[in-house]
């Protein structure tokens, strides 16, 4: 298996006063990006810069936080390395923080060493920063990503100037703008903005390369955009239920999916059940729309340990089977007897949910009917979400051909997952539904998990 090379998430703010708590704040709001590794870089005639192995509102010392002085800086919170990186370049001293994956990184790493070029270890940061400093300025170096770099990025620079600010021309990782009277922030979800009070502006468009300084946003260049190519698992999963990304609403969406998935059983003549209960924290948005459009009672059935971490995005199987195993304990008053109709973003490898499933019937629960917000993954994906072979992929365990075609294929596939993890049924939405519940065109969409397709061709 290649390894897992991003969930990340970036975050960068301006400030008319010192920043860095704020920008402390703002990287903790985006920890369910990436629970390994955190970083913040800050400008005070210099970069000072703290990096660290653990979760931001353990990790950080106050002492640590005086040392970050400035009135703009950058954070960056991720699974893989240690961001943001600082460098001195022949635009001066400047800290680099990115969120993506690079796929063809080896070829990059190849050509740069055939040319002088070192590396620590070839992280894509390093890859990223290096194309940068090759080019005169940071503008030229940023426009020179989009030629170079094959794959999804959103980078943040400080330098003396400010902060530049681009997403790459695909869109592919969300970045959005906010500001208040005396603050202007990048990040990448709304809720970073959002809980430190300020107004969202706008998302970062496609090939967009932002400045942002204490005059606020300026944009210095629009590079071509083919097409846009969203990532859908960013409503499905990756973000938090609070932020809005590209216009949408992840809370709208995720209720939207569950209605699809209740509507599917009442069209087949519905479904005998007792409560709808969520997989939490994700699970939650799709339960309550199961819940609302089906109208059986919701009721949750886990208590979630807010001290553990999302096993899905942790960095090795044996780690994310250890956190499926200690990160929900079963409420048994409320599940004993029930008829349980159990509702969450997707199936990967089948971890949490076949234990999830065996709790529940070990605690009594007469029946549990699992409801799938995503359709069955069918394909690695080489944008930054965290499966990078046919082997991690259950479904493709059943269905080894490529997509599935039809209903009767789909329901083939459900049947057997049911018996794999011991639920008495399996459904997901198909790939047309979901396309339809999160009401963004298909062809602003990265779809490639599900269909197969890669966007950039």
């Amino acid at each position: 298996m290649k390894s897992l090379q991003d969930n990340c998430g970036v975050f960068g703010l301006c400030s008319r006063t010192e920043c860095v708590h704020d920008i402390f704040q703002g990287i903790d709001f985006l920890q369910h990006r990436g629970q390994e590794y955190c970083g913040i870089s800050t400008f005070d005639g210099g970069i000072h810069q703290v990096s660290h192995y653990g979760k931001v509102a353990n990790i950080f010392k106050y002492e640590e936080l005086e040392y970050l002085k400035g009135r703009w800086g950058i954070g960056h919170v991720s699974l893989w390395e240690r961001q943001p990186v600082r460098w001195q370049s022949r635009a001066g001293e400047i800290a680099v923080a990115f969120s993506g994956n690079i796929i063809n990184a080896d070829e990059l790493i190849k050509d740069m060493k055939g040319r002088g070029k070192a590396f620590y270890k070839g992280y894509n940061i390093e890859i990223i920063s290096k194309i940068i400093m090759e080019e005169p300025d940071v503008v030229a170096g940023i426009c020179a990503l989009s030629r170079k770099i094959k794959g999804a990025y959103c980078v943040v620079v400080l330098t003396a100037d400010g902060i530049y600010a681009a997403r790459d021309i695909y869109g592919f990782r969300p970045l959005i703008l906010g500001q208040d009277s005396n603050r202007y922030a990048v990040s990448s979800e709304s809720r970073a903005i959002q809980n430190l009070e300020m107004d969202v502006v706008r998302d970062v468009q496609p090939g967009e390369i932002v400045l942002i300084n204490d005059k606020g946003f300026r944009t210095l260049a629009r590079l071509d955009s083919p097409r846009r190519a969203h990532c859908a698992f960013e409503w499905a999963y990756t973000a938090s239920l609070d932020s809005i990304i590209d216009g949408v609403s992840v809370q709208e969406a995720r209720n939207q999916l569950g209605g699809s998935l209740a509507q599917r059983d009442m069209d087949g003549g519905g479904l005998e059940a007792d409560i709808v209960a969520a997989v939490p924290m994700s699970g939650i948005g799709h339960a309550l729309g199961y819940h609302q459009r089906s109208g059986i009672s919701y009721q949750e059935v886990f208590l979630y340990n807010r001290y553990a971490d999302r096993s899905y995005t942790l960095s090795s199987q044996k780690a994310r089977e250890k956190m499926a195993k200690r990160k929900l304990a079963v409420l048994h008053y409320a599940v004993r007897g029930k008829r349980i109709v159990l509702c969450d973003d997707s199936i990967v490898r089948g971890t949490q949910i076949h234990y999830k499933v065996r709790d529940l019937k070990k605690a009594g629960a007469k029946e549990v009917h699992v409801r799938i917000a995503c359709p069955p993954l069918m394909y690695p994906c080489d944008y930054g979400i965290s499966t990078r072979s046919y082997e991690e992929l259950s479904a493709r365990h059943y269905f080894k051909t490529g997509n599935i075609a039809s209903m009767e294929q789909l329901r083939d596939l459900e049947a057997w997952i049911a018996n794999q993890i011991g639920a008495d049924s399996v459904k997901y939405n198909s790939l047309d539904s979901f396309v339809r519940a999160l009401g963004i065109s298909r062809e602003e969409l990265c779809l490639k998990c599900w269909d197969g397709v890669n966007p950039t061709l």
